[in-house]
């Protein structure tokens, strides 16, 4: 590729993260998931039809298996479709899908219960490791086999007293007298596929001279080094299927070429293959997500109450409609980020990175975003969850009905990829780093808000009369918000900041109601491009009842956060700047659900 033609798709992308907040981003730069292919809606067809026939028949076996020769025997039927290889090059075995087919993926197994879980830690933190960090000498070796699922991963960094401080880890690693192996000792906990994997990737800190390095080191252990022994499987909450362990290295023998990428890089390892994890767990989600609907859908026809279906029901409606809301966005955002992943990927090979080097970098620096999908689609699953048991009544509490094990298998997400709350404040404080380090200006911002908020308001006279240009203003307006509240949260408490939780918290929700808000308004704007206005009815329903939601959020969370550290005069010109950006026109939100919902119902699914 050329630098001209890579630079002009660097320049369509948000190549900042968190630059969405300083930057109005066009219809034309983002990509929707009624673009994906032929060939790309073939694989994903694939998968779907791969849990028909492999998992969902076999549900209660796959939670009630007392060995994890099931779940490692389904691993080796979606090997043999290519399911474990996705994202791996050609050259090893692999289909070398872009990312964003690979998150279509994602999306499309996350219908798979524990089976999604095992699928999903194999083809990610089990195996990107070694693709992204690894040697020639070792991705020749593992990837392979990995790709083709004779050889089963898992990742082995959370530790009993080292779960969101994963860098505190204490399982050590010492060189050899003959310098030929590592020793490693130590305890791992959570560890997902423990019970079958055959590849372990290991974080440890390196001992040497009575001294214990600051940072993790990663290695790759194989399950033949000896020294290796594991608890039963844990009992958990939800996805019972999932063989989850404590694994346990005594004086476990590494040879020193299985050190992956270099001594002390293994945090650097673990927070990036981590925002892989995070975005792919958004799209996981919103599979699980839209199959919990189809049954909720499905069930509230088939249900009859006083004489009618339940679907008929206005109360039934509105969480139909509320259900598809938040999976519409998260898709609409999801893919976002997925597209802008590729486009910086193409960008960086274009200007001389390797493909290793392309895709780490482009993670990194959309590690915002990445963030922001994973609480987002993880809490959108289990609003329908919760919904979908409400839907099912009294069956929805009944371990014979879908909603048991979906209710308890969905509970994870909020906790996998590092917790919500984590991410959250994660998302402020990359936000903040970045603005510090001049590489986001949000200051300057900031400082222009709190001089208009003092000025006259602006009463929308000379608006224009293109599409969505109302909404548009509303979501302008949210960005202004947020850098309001946090231009003045920085101002009091400077780099005390990050000690006060709850207002990181507050920000953090104001961020991502504005991204994905924003996200779904670019998305219909450009389907209407592509397919016309009459066409696209309901997809502007769901942005305006979405747009509705997200104000009424921010101006929640603004006004927790405002309230939590401004005082007098200043509390109440911050709640009068406040109350003028998060104003939002009325309309018959139940009018425009109710079509929502009367088009699911009709079509007894959820597909638009």
């Amino acid at each position: 590729m050329a630098v001209a033609e890579a630079n002009k798709i660097f320049e369509r992308s948000s190549i900042r993260g968190g630059e969405f907040l300083i930057k109005e981003t066009q219809a034309s730069q983002i990509f929707i998931p009624e673009e994906f292919n032929e060939e790309q809606q073939m694989i994903a067809a694939t998968c779907r039809e791969f849990l028909a026939k492999e998992i969902w028949p076999r549900l209660d076996e796959i939670d009630h298996a007392k060995s994890p020769e099931l779940i490692a025997s389904l691993m080796d039927k979606a090997g043999e479709l290519g399911l474990l290889g996705t994202a791996v090059p050609e050259e090893y075995g692999g289909f070398g899908m872009n990312f964003n087919t690979s998150m279509l993926v994602a999306e499309a197994t996350g219908a798979g219960n524990s089976f999604s879980v095992a699928l999903s830690a194999h083809t990610g933190i089990g195996t990107l490791p070694i693709l992204y960090y690894g040697n020639e000498e070792q991705k020749s070796k593992y990837l392979p086999k990995l790709a083709s699922g004779e050889w089963k991963a898992a990742y082995c960094l959370t530790e009993p007293d080292s779960g969101s401080d994963a860098n505190s880890a204490k399982t050590k690693a010492r060189l050899s007298g003959d310098g030929q192996h590592y020793i490693v000792n130590g305890q791992k906990m959570w560890i997902t596929n423990g019970g079958f994997a055959d590849v372990f990737i290991v974080f440890a800190k390196v001992e040497e001279n009575g001294q214990t390095d600051k940072n993790l080191t990663a290695f790759i252990i194989d399950k033949t080094s000896g020294g290796i022994t594991m608890n039963e499987p844990e009992h958990k909450m939800g996805i019972k299927g999932s063989d989850t362990r404590q694994i346990f290295f005594n004086d476990c023998e590494v040879p020193v070429e299985n050190m992956l990428s270099e001594r002390g890089n293994g945090f650097k390892i673990a927070v990036n293959i981590l925002n892989i994890g995070r975005i792919k767990l958004a799209a996981a989600a919103l599979g699980g997500a839209k199959k919990v609907a189809e049954q909720a859908i499905n069930y509230a026809n088939e249900r009859k109450q006083f004489g009618t279906s339940i679907a008929n029901f206005g109360a039934i409606k509105h969480k139909i409609a509320e259900m598809a809301v938040g999976m519409y966005a998260t898709e609409s955002a999801a893919y976002r980020v997925g597209q802008n992943i590729d486009d910086l990927i193409t960008a960086f090979q274009a200007k001389g990175m390797s493909d290793s080097e392309a895709k780490l970098k482009a993670l990194e620096e959309l590690a915002i975003e990445c963030a922001i999908m994973k609480v987002h689609g993880s809490e959108v699953l289990d609003f329908v969850v919760d919904e979908g048991v409400q839907i099912f009544g009294g069956m929805g509490f009944s371990a014979d009905a879908p909603m048991d094990r979906a209710y308890r298998d969905s509970r994870i997400n909020r906790i996998f990829e590092g917790t919500n709350e984590i991410n959250r404040m994660l998302v402020v404080d990359m936000l903040l780093k970045r603005a510090m380090k001049g590489q986001l200006d949000l200051m300057g911002p900031a400082a222009a808000v709190g001089k208009e908020i003092m000025s006259i308001p602006d009463f929308g006279a000379d608006e224009e009369e293109t599409l969505f240009a109302k909404e548009k203003k509303v979501v302008r307006n949210l960005k202004k918000a947020v850098l309001m509240v946090a231009g003045a949260a920085v101002q009091k408490f400077m780099m005390k900041l990050s000690e006060e939780q709850e207002i990181i918290m507050s920000l953090a929700d104001m961020v991502i109601e504005i991204y994905v808000a924003e996200s779904v308004l670019l998305r219909v704007e450009k389907r209407i491009g592509l397919l016309g206005e009459e066409r696209n009815a309901l997809q502007k329903d769901l942005a305006l009842v979405y747009l509705n939601r997200s104000v009424e959020k921010v101006n929640s969370a603004g006004r927790a956060a405002i309230t939590s550290f401004a005082e007098s005069d200043e509390l109440n010109v911050m709640l009068m700047g406040l109350k003028r950006f998060t104003k939002i026109e009325p309309s018959n939100l139940k009018n425009a659900r109710r079509r929502i919902a009367d088009e699911l119902i009709a079509k007894n699914n959820y597909t638009f």
